[in-house]
């Protein structure tokens, strides 16, 4: 199938940007190199990070898993290459924030020794759950930006069919061409990953959605789909517009279908996937290789020789620009992915990772510092080009206002944040940034809303086991004031009772203690006078107490 007569929908706003590819797709893909070490975060997937399996000092191999998987929403990390761990700790990891993480840090020995792998023969004779285990197992993630585990994705569970599996080749953005590449240069590994996917899915149908811009990667595709006779897979280009690589989009082109808000492609029987994933996925069916290393686009004006290159996964950007020729004397901005969704890094000094797709050195002609906003005038021309079929300018007014329960009234979690509304605005308002602030504010008040609901629990918790064991503390001391008050039938008074075993007490206490004096034959008259005299008191003393008990009885 070839697409050409596939009806095409299209989706509101959007712009034709400048696009700058050619700068990078002069060259093929270049290949691996090994750096001079490895820096691997723990976290690299939406999700749980995954959990430290090594220590400093161990010698690793090439995919040998490092960190395991610590959650149903994680994914394992596995050694780019051979080598030794050298450390284990905080390094600055490429993050809006420019906050440090965990890392790996290791030292490649030159050997690139591999683990040992399990390729599968025919991933057709799996079940579509061991399939996605092997997945899982490999730590795929979503590599066109996001970084979601990929196995999720691929489990429809009970949400019902799956009627579509698209793959997004579109790679709108300026500048990036990782994908373009890939796509012409391992068109078959793109198609059988493809393959794999539709089975685990048991999609009826899979669609290639590629921009008509590219031109080198639909023929390749066409024709690998040719070579191997396979006419279960349909390659549609679509129309060269900003944002069409947008998941929900691409989805709206491609079949004319809504993804309802805060929705997912599945609500409407669609599974969207990055055409890098597809082929990573090819590679741990079939190879039984874990993901380790990925195509990035190194690009722009300030390096000398802009290409895309096969990266391991942990590479210093630093090493990169090296590669690329270094930079030039128009660098100026150091942006990770591309200039419309993309953000500032400080310093070089950082790991790829997993969704690292571009790392464009920027002169300052193509990434000049805003100018300084201006009151917006109301011209109305961001929600013109929104494509997310927002109002910009009312989430803006709520956002700076700090009335976070409107933005979310106007649909502010719909935002893909593609920068379009700020591209266009005359006023030069950064509307992206303010959209950021309150989707973060929002977060925010809903984690302290959940720990206050926790703490509340928690408390109310708390009073009722001390209103439990106080009253089972009550009820037994009726029982006992009960037991005492209402003696059973024919048995004597509990209080007369105990009155009479403590006079039985003494009394036989008094028993044991007269006993015969002895040893008084020898005694003189006056010692004689003295025991009879002792006695006679004893006598006197016994008779007076037993008087009282006698008494008390009556």
């Amino acid at each position: 199938m070839t697409g050409e007569h596939v009806r095409l929908w299209r989706f509101h706003g959007g712009l034709h940007l400048p696009e700058h590819k050619a700068e990078s797709t002069g060259t093929p893909i270049a290949g691996v190199r090994l750096p001079k070490r490895l820096i691997l975060p723990l976290q690299q997937h939406i999700g749980e990070p995954a959990e430290l399996a090594v220590e400093v000092g161990q010698r690793v191999l090439k995919g040998q898993v490092i960190a395991r998987a610590s959650g149903y929403v994680s994914v394992p990390i596995h050694a780019s290459t051979s080598g030794t761990v050298v450390d284990v700790g905080e390094h600055a990891v490429p993050h809006p924030s420019g906050l440090s993480a965990p890392c790996v840090v290791i030292e490649p020995d030159g050997q690139d020794e591999w683990a040992q792998t399990q390729p599968i023969q025919d991933y057709r004779e799996l079940d579509p759950s061991a399939l996605r285990n092997r997945i899982r197992e490999a730590g795929i993630v979503g590599l066109g930006g996001a970084g979601f585990p990929s196995f999720i994705k691929l489990n429809p569970g009970a949400r019902g069919q799956v009627e579509t599996l698209i793959l997004n080749g579109a790679e709108c953005e300026p500048y990036i061409t990782c994908d373009d590449m890939l796509m012409r240069e391992r068109p078959a590994e793109v198609l059988e990953g493809a393959r794999i996917m539709r089975h685990a899915l048991h999609a009826a149908r899979c669609v290639i959605g590629i921009e008509d811009n590219k031109h080198e990667a639909y023929a390749a595709l066409r024709e690998a789909l040719r070579q191997a006779d396979d006419d279960s897979i349909d390659v549609v280009q679509v129309p060269t517009i900003y944002p069409g690589g947008g998941e929900k989009q691409l989805i709206r082109v491609i079949t004319g279908k809504e993804v309802p808000s805060h929705g997912l492609p599945l609500d409407v029987g669609i599974v969207c996937h990055n055409v890098a994933t597809a082929a990573a996925v090819c590679g741990a069916v079939e190879q039984g290789r874990p993901l380790i290393s990925r195509a990035v686009t190194v690009t722009g004006h300030g390096v000398h020789t802009p290409q895309n290159m096969e990266v391991l996964i942990g590479t210093p950007i630093s090493e990169l620009v090296e590669w690329a020729g270094g930079y030039t004397k128009q660098a100026s901005r150091l942006i990770l992915g591309g200039p419309m969704m993309g953000f500032t890094l400080t310093h070089d000094d950082l790991p790829v990772i997993r969704t690292t797709n571009c790392i464009l050195a920027a002169g300052a002609k193509e990434a000049p510092e805003p100018p300084p906003a201006m009151p917006c005038i109301r011209c109305g021309a961001c929600a013109e080009v929104c494509p997310a079929l927002l109002l910009p300018q009312q989430l803006y007014w709520f956002s700076r206002a700090r009335e976070f329960d409107k933005t979310q009234d106007y649909h502010l979690f719909d935002c893909i944040e593609c920068g379009c509304c700020a591209y266009v605005c005359p006023s030069h308002i950064p509307l992206v940034q303010y959209y950021r602030f309150a989707k973060t504010e929002i977060w925010a008040q809903e984690r302290e809303k959940r720990k206050a609901d926790q703490a509340r629990r928690r408390h109310e918790f708390h009073l009722e086991r001390l209103a439990r064991e106080k009253a089972e503390r009550e009820e037994r001391m009726r029982k006992k004031k009960a037991a005492l008050k209402k003696p059973a039938a024919g048995a004597a008074d509990p209080k007369k009772a105990a009155i009479e075993a403590a006079l039985n007490r003494v009394k036989a206490k008094k028993s044991e203690a007269a006993v015969e004096p002895r040893n008084v034959e020898d005694l003189t008259e006056e010692q004689r006078q003295q025991i009879a005299a002792v006695e006679a008191r004893r006598k006197q003393l016994a008779e007076s107490g037993n008087a009282g008990a006698d008494s008390d009885k009556n």
